[in-house]
């Protein structure tokens, strides 16, 4: 399957198709490169909440704004807790999180809306950024899924939410982001026994690196694709990337880096004017 983040500047990567079709759309996600954060933020860190300087987060904040062509007043963030919460946001919320982390949406790690003009946001720096959206009903969505929001369901509660408020999944195309690859990402049984209630037929997202020890190599990329179709979301409507957050210098990575880095944002939104 052709990979369907596409780089448009060193600072970011769209995603292609959606960028190109759908007249308005803008969804991607940033690279660590072209900010003004120093040390192990450098240079374009989005988060605040990693004790970098408030002022330069927002300064990177408002570089990544300018290049997309959309202002920070108008984006959305949260407080992102590993959780499964969504929620449906609104123009009331615009602004919210930007470029003040006290303001931003507690306790939620999934975004949705059908307004224009709302730039929905969430941090990443291994995790795995999902991106949804219904073309017939307007309907954009992104949730941040570590292997807690991921064994949660974070995936199927946004696919369900949708279908409560009328929505077909087989409506719902899906898109999963950069993130820790499966061979960068070694977990215990703990995780895994969290896993497998997700997990259906003869090719588990995982494999065991010593069965004494209870080690195993988890592909969150691939569980979250099971749970999204077991949600629904047909297969074809599922795409998923091949850019690792890890192994790539170009991004963040909170376990090659020992916690001590930056975060880079997923982002997608629809202007209000084209």
């Amino acid at each position: 399957m052709t990979e369907p983040f596409v780089s448009k500047h060193n600072s970011f990567y769209v995603i292609q198709d959606w960028h190109e079709d759908i007249p308005g759309l803008v969804a991607g996600f940033s690279t660590k490169h072209g900010g003004q954060s120093t040390g192990v933020f450098e240079t374009l860190n989005t988060g605040f909440h990693v004790k970098d300087r408030p002022e330069d987060v927002r300064a990177n904040r408002k570089t990544i704004g300018r290049l997309l062509d959309f202002s920070t007043d108008q984006w959305v963030g949260a407080c992102q807790t590993h959780g499964n919460r969504i929620a449906h946001v609104t123009k009331q919320d615009a602004g919210k999180g930007a470029l003040n982390y006290d303001t931003s949406l507690p306790d939620t790690d999934g975004l949705y809306t059908e307004d224009p003009g709302l730039l929905l946001t969430l941090c990443y720096a291994d995790c795995v950024p999902l991106y949804f959206l219904s073309r017939k009903h307007k309907r954009i969505g992104t949730a941040h899924a570590g292997w807690k929001g991921t064994v949660l369901g974070i995936g199927w509660n946004m696919v369900k939410q949708w279908e409560k408020e009328g929505i077909n999944p087989e409506e719902i195309e899906a898109v999963i982001g950069p993130s820790i690859c499966e061979q960068c990402y070694q977990v215990d049984e703990r995780v895994i026994e969290g896993a497998r209630r997700w997990i259906s037929g003869n090719e588990p997202p995982f494999t065991p690196v010593s069965k004494e020890e209870g080690q195993f190599l988890l592909s969150l990329q691939k569980l979250n694709e099971m749970i999204l179709q077991k949600a629904g979301i047909p297969k074809k409507s599922i795409r998923s990337t091949n850019y690792c957050t890890s192994c790539s210098p170009e991004f963040f990575s909170h376990r090659r880096d020992q916690g001590k880095t930056g975060r880079m944002i997923g982002f997608i939104g629809w202007k209000e004017k084209v």
